[in-house]
């Protein structure tokens, strides 16, 4: 058997030389209760460890009913848009995900906007443009 002993030297040991090496190991101190005992009191007490060390996010309060100024909102600032998905409309106008969606399908009716890619899970818009 090759063992490395360094970076560049390789060594050769037999496996009698590892097991004599695990049998040869010196016995271990037997331990009182008693010493036991003094080495637990001698130690601090630790205090109990806290998991949330870090500072927490705040939960995002994004809007889930469609009032006027939120509509007339969408309206304005969506047209204006290159890229336009859900994941846009929730991060910019602080919507829901399920109004986002909403509010898609109806500037898509109202032709405000163009699908670019319709997926059940991904919606792509762009703005439309006025040659078309």
């Amino acid at each position: 058997m090759t063992i490395q002993t360094t970076r560049f030297e390789k060594k050769e040991i037999s496996k009698q030389h590892i097991w004599y090496q695990i049998y040869n190991m010196p016995p271990k101190q037997q331990v009182s209760k008693a010493q036991k005992a003094a080495a637990a009191m001698a130690g601090g007490k630790k205090s109990k460890k806290k998991w949330s060390k870090k500072s927490h996010k705040d939960r995002a309060q994004h809007a889930v009913i469609l009032d006027e100024e939120k509509y007339e909102r969408i309206l304005k600032e969506v047209p204006t848009y290159r890229f336009i998905s859900v994941s846009v409309l929730v991060d910019r106008l602080k919507l829901g995900g399920s109004l986002a969606r909403i509010a898609l399908r109806d500037l898509e009716g109202q032709g405000i906007i163009k699908p670019i890619s319709k997926h059940s899970k991904q919606q792509i818009y762009t703005r439309a443009t006025a040659s078309e």
